[in-house]
């Protein structure tokens, strides 16, 4: 039985036009996200999203790994046994 983790995910967008499948991707794994909040940070011209996620491993690997894939998108994950 794989370990559930809960943790932080840091999702920093550079581009607009990849908001559409940041929302497809998150709504995809949405079993695992437990709260969201996006905040656009005009002064710097990004926009911050901020996830707090309960999952395993390669739940939480597969949607980052799609996530990081996406032009103009960093991801940052933070992890901690349940």
């Amino acid at each position: 039985m794989p370990v559930e983790r809960i943790g932080a995910v840091g999702i920093l967008v550079e581009r607009d036009e990849s908001a559409h499948e940041i929302n497809r991707i998150l709504s995809e794994h949405r079993g695992i996200v437990v709260g969201r909040i996006g905040v656009p940070y005009r002064r710097r011209n990004v926009a911050v999203i901020a996830l707090i996620i309960d999952g395993s491993t390669d739940e939480i690997g597969a949607m980052t790994g799609k996530l990081g894939r996406l032009p103009g998108v960093r991801v940052k994950t933070s992890l901690l046994t349940k």
